[in-house]
């Protein structure tokens, strides 16, 4: 392969709300490069449907936000980012709508500038929204933006590969860009820039059942830990309780906010699931829901539940939710009617790589924002929708502080090359896709919703026989998108394991048999990178 050199200002790595918000902020100091591994528009914000919380009604506080995010986050919120965060949730929601045009629901009543929903674990509306499709309006506003700005430049199928960096004898590291499979062009690309942001998402195919699309394979954490940076809480992989239950469906999420406007989870002989399970009903936090949906369908055999809008007003359901309310019936099913049939599926990560409240990891010139990042402010379980919050501060923050950085970018040098040796086109892509789905069958029955200490140590062996088997494979053959998708889910399906091994208790989202209390002493979270062990 030969190969292309690009030099910026600013190296982004994904097009959701977090990378294109920042690369709009910084855009007017320098040139930036916005790498995508698929479609611009494929991202885990696209598919957000439920909102972005911040405080806006009349009987709502930052107090209040600040409080449930604590109880939700199950002692492991960083109380310094959690009023940080909250506090600039106003302000930050009302740029997004003012500034790139985000057309948020407007308010029905006066009292606040947008309509308010309520979703699982809040104690107040606050959800700010557009319909059930808040995260695709948000990613056509910032599309858009960015596809103006003369300094923005967004390359599709671009599937980064490794991080550049260099290391000296005392220890200290530094990122100066990145190694990416130009997928058109059937090459090996060299990025560096003064300021690499990692904006990658999540890792929810690291699992069989998940709401995120293909794209979530956990790169920028896999990335990150490769050249040392330091990452933490993985154990924390939120279930969310409620996905379609379909054959014609795949990855489609139903979202929290109908459980917030009165939708009830029911058994299949019709009574109410979480009724005696937790005092806000349907409505408990994601984790409680999750463990008690699972648990169900263990105990009776049933593969869903159902979701039970019926007692909305059929108008209502359909104004305030069309795009879910299309999908189900492109499959037969009439939410004003009948019960939406629903299971858990891995769906967000409270962990990732460990950064301050600006989105600076522990490897200089590297930035790590929205959900690749663990800020501290999700703790041990996320509140809903703080997702998309926590996506816009960091990348806020990291706006700006990046004029602490070099002014320009280093310069390109033979040690920059890719070097392919010996690799040569593949003709087995069947291991690749056999492997694939056994990792992730794995993963979902040893490292899921419920956990045990021999289900952790059987999952340990088979993963380490098959992140062996799949390096082999990658250092043989020339790569592909699919070969590094699949080096990278096994990394991170490891460093779940391991992080899940540590905690010794149950919190938040990890549950586990051996261990079903919360226990004091492991009221901290799980640091840790390649070069030591954990770091408290």
């Amino acid at each position: 392969m030969t190969h292309g050199h690009h030099q910026c200002d600013f190296l982004v790595l994904g097009t959701g709300i977090a990378g294109l918000y920042f690369a709009l902020e910084v855009a007017e100091r320098g040139q930036v490069i916005v790498l995508t591994k698929h479609r611009k528009e494929n991202s885990n914000t696209r598919w957000a449907q439920g909102g972005i919380s911040a405080v806006f009604g009349p009987d709502d506080s930052i107090e209040s936000h600040v409080k449930d995010t604590m109880s939700v986050g199950a002692g492991l919120c960083d109380p310094e980012m959690v009023k940080h965060a909250v506090s600039l949730g106003p302000g930050l929601v009302s740029r997004l709508a003012t500034k790139y045009d985000v057309q948020f629901d407007p308010a029905l009543e006066p009292g606040a500038p947008f309509q308010l929903g309520r979703e699982g674990g809040h104690s107040a509306r606050r959800v700010v929204h557009h319909r059930d499709s808040t995260g695709a309006e948000i990613s056509r506003a910032l599309l858009l933006a960015a596809e103006r700005h003369p300094n923005i430049t967004i390359l599709e199928h671009h599937d980064a590969i490794d991080l550049l960096s260099w290391h000296k004898v005392d220890g200290t590291a530094g990122c100066f860009g990145c190694f990416a499979l130009n997928v058109p062009a059937q090459r090996v690309d060299v990025f560096t820039a003064r300021v690499t942001v990692l904006a990658t998402g999540g890792c929810g195919k690291v699992y069989r059942y998940t709401s995120n699309p293909p794209v979530a394979t956990g790169d920028g954490i896999a990335m990150a830990y490769r050249i040392g940076a330091d990452v933490g809480n993985l154990e924390f992989m939120q279930f969310h309780p409620t996905c379609l239950h379909h054959p014609d469906a795949k990855n489609f999420l139903i979202s929290e906010a109908l459980r917030g406007e009165g939708g009830v989870l029911e058994r299949a002989d019709g009574s109410p699931l979480m009724d005696d399970k937790h005092p806000l009903g349907s409505l408990a936090p994601r984790d409680v829901v999750a463990r008690e949906i699972d648990a169900e369908l263990k105990r009776s055999g049933d593969r869903c539940v159902h979701l039970n809008m019926t007692s909305l007003d059929g108008d209502y359901i359909t104004g305030r939710f069309p795009g879910i309310h299309a999908r189900c019936s492109t499959l037969g099913i009439d939410m004003r009617k009948q019960p939406i049939p629903v299971v858990p599926a891995a769906h967000y990560m409270c962990g990732g790589v460990s950064v301050d409240r600006s989105g600076r990891t522990s490897i200089p010139g590297l930035l790590a924002i929205g959900e690749t990042a663990l800020s501290g402010l999700h703790g041990a379980c996320r509140l809903a929708s703080n997702s998309l919050l926590e996506a816009v501060v960091l990348a806020e923050g990291a706006a700006n502080v990046c004029p602490d950085f070099g002014r320009a970018p280093p310069p390109i040098s033979s040690n920059t090359r890719w070097d392919e040796g010996a690799a040569v086109n593949s003709d087995e892509a069947v291991m690749v896709s056999a492997n694939w789905e056994e990792f992730r069958a794995m993963m979902w029955n040893f490292v899921g919703i419920v956990r045990s200490d021999k289900r952790l140590a059987r999952a340990r062996r088979r993963v380490q026989l098959m992140r062996a088997e799949i390096d082999e494979y990658y250092w043989k053959f020339r790569v592909t998108p699919d070969v590094l998708d699949l080096r990278n889910i096994a990394l991170v399906g490891d460093l779940i394991v391991e992080s899940a091994g540590q905690r010794k208790e149950s919190r938040g989202l990890h549950y586990t048999v051996d261990f079903p209390n919360s226990k004091t002493a492991f009221q901290r979270s799980n640091i840790f990178n390649k070069s030591g062990g954990p770091k408290s």
